[in-house]
Order: C-alpha cells, then structure tokens, then sequence
C-alpha cells in the first residue's frame, strides 16, 4: 500500500478545526479503522474514533449532534434519514454473508419451532428486518413470537440466563454464541445484498472537513491492506475489541465481503450506483414493514469523492 493511499487527507490539519467524530460499535468490517487507530495510520488529531456499545448508541449520537458520523448497516442509515437526519454514504466496509444470524437453543431444530417462543432482537431497523426475514422464512406471524429487546452488548448475558430461546445477533457475539451451544438456524446468506455495512457522514461535516473524511476512508483501506497481507499480525491485533481468542478472530470475517477500493468506486459511483437498485429495494421493504417514517430520496445519498484514487493503490 503506498504511502500515498495511507497519507491522503491530512493537508489541512494545522487548520485546528475541531476533529472529525465517527461512532462506532464492534462488527468485523468496522475493525480496519481501529486497526489503522492503533498503527498510528490514523491521525487522532484530525479523526476521533468514539467508541459505543452499540449501534442504537451510535444512532442516538448522531441525532443528537454528538458525533459527525458512524458505521452503520444501510438499513440504519436509512432509517436516520427519514427520521430527519442527513447522511452521505462514503464508502462501503462489508457486505454480510453469514455474519448476521439467527441462533437459538439446541432442541430448536427448524424456524417453525420458534413459535411461542422469546426472540432476543435489538430495537433497530436491522433487528427489525432480520426478524421479519425470519419470520417470512418460518411462515409465522409477529404476534407468534414474544420478541425480547436485548442491545448487542447485552444478549450474551442474557443467554447465559437462560432468558432467550433464540437471537438475532451477528458477530463476533455470534461465535460466542455458537460456543455456548447455540444453533444457526438462519444468516444474511439467505438474503444477499440486503446488509451492507457504510460509513455514513453528516453533509455538514463533509463541507467543513473533507480532508479528515478521506484520510479516514484512507486508513480504513491500509487496515484492510495489513490485513489482507499479514493476517496472523492483525488477527493478534483485533483480539481485545472483538473479545475472542486470536484463533477464532479469522472465522469471524469468514461471513463478511470487504469490498476494495475498486469495489467501492462501483457501488457508490457510477450513472447509477451499483447499490443504488439494493437500496430501492430497501426502502420498499422497509416501508411496508413500517421501518420507515417516510421515503427517503436517495438521490444524492451515495458519493465516491472521499475515496482515494483508484492510481493510489
């Protein structure tokens, strides 16, 4: 990776406008930038990465005005959206498949048997669309199931009680999960394209920093480079945010697609964006499961001009 790639961005920093604010929780495809932070790849100065539990916090940050920006899933960013906070999607972490699932006890054979029973799901539009997917998928209806509100950071606890029958998770809670005993009885492979991973960002933030927001997306590529090219350092590295042994860390992207810089340019890009016909999709279901407040205009809710340049690779 050049230098070049790992340094854009950072003319402009000796302005001391106040650093850019991104929220973020622990999800797999959101690990480079941690991994960028600890490298010193990333300038703390010009980016702060604010730590949250989950993505209901980060959501919650955003709508306060708290932070610029965060990792969310589309479907998240979609809902800030129409509930009246504007968002720009500059770049695409990952794509699910596998990552995100539905784990329930051992003597839970086949979705069906869910029925009457307690669901662990997050109160956000991704627990919301999972649970709908699964029940879709196992014929049942809402009022068949007792869904059980359990943030992410919760549903190990709350497993371990014995309080759940099932939950709508992803990892690296999932891998704990499964350790416990749980069965996978559904994951996003079975709805492709449906949960993509962004880095979404105030369009204030982005007129008053660009440069920090490209030297970001610039650092979040080397993670993935390190990554790619020396697994056994970053896995080691990832080991304490993802709270799983150095030899599992590698499993846990096993369901998860990092799409790269050229991937990037494609899907936010082009006349029109690759992910714009997904995100249409999206919205439609997410309007007629009621996820949506009101439509969203997605017209200019993607942009590529905070990636670097493809010659920078």
């Amino acid at each position: 990776m050049s230098g070049m790639l790992a340094l854009s961005g950072l003319t402009g920093c000796a302005l001391k406008q106040p650093p850019l604010r991104i929220a973020s929780h622990v999800w797999p495809g959101y690990e480079f930038m941690f991994l960028a932070r600890e490298q010193h790849w990333l300038d703390t100065n010009s980016v702060q990465l604010v730590e949250l539990p989950a993505a209901t916090d980060s959501m919650h940050a955003l709508a306060a005005g708290d932070v610029d920006g965060a990792a969310l899933t589309l479907d998240e960013t979609l809902r800030m959206c129409s509930n009246g906070v504007p968002l720009t999607v500059v770049l695409v972490f990952d794509v699910s498949v596998g990552a995100d699932v539905l784990l329930a006890k051992p003597q839970i054979t086949q979705l069906s048997d869910l029925a009457g029973k307690c669901i662990g799901v997050e109160h956000t539009a991704l627990g919301a669309l999972m649970l709908g997917k699964v029940l879709e998928a196992a014929k049942l209806r809402p009022e068949d199931i007792h869904p059980c509100a359990f943030l992410i950071n919760q549903q190990e606890a709350a497993w371990r009680s014995g309080t759940l029958d099932a939950v709508i998770t992803y990892e690296p809670t999932a891998t704990r999960l499964e350790q416990l005993g749980a069965r996978r009885l559904f994951d996003s492979r079975q709805i492709p394209n449906t949960i993509v991973d962004v880095l979404a960002v105030k369009p204030s933030a982005l007129q008053r920093d660009p440069q920090a927001v490209k030297h970001l997306v610039a650092s979040h590529f080397r993670g993935v480079a390190h990554y790619q090219r020396n697994t056994p350092d970053a896995v080691y590295r990832m080991t304490s945010r993802l709270r799983l042994p150095v030899e599992q860390v590698s499993s846990v992207f096993k369901g998860i697609q990092l799409p790269w810089l050229d991937h990037n340019y494609r899907l936010l890009s082009g006349n029109p964006p690759s992910l714009l016909e997904p995100a249409r999709a999206l919205v439609t279901t997410m309007l007629n499961a009621g996820l949506l407040s009101k439509p969203v205009t997605l017209d200019s809710l993607f942009t590529a001009d905070f990636l670097p340049l493809p010659e920078a690779t």
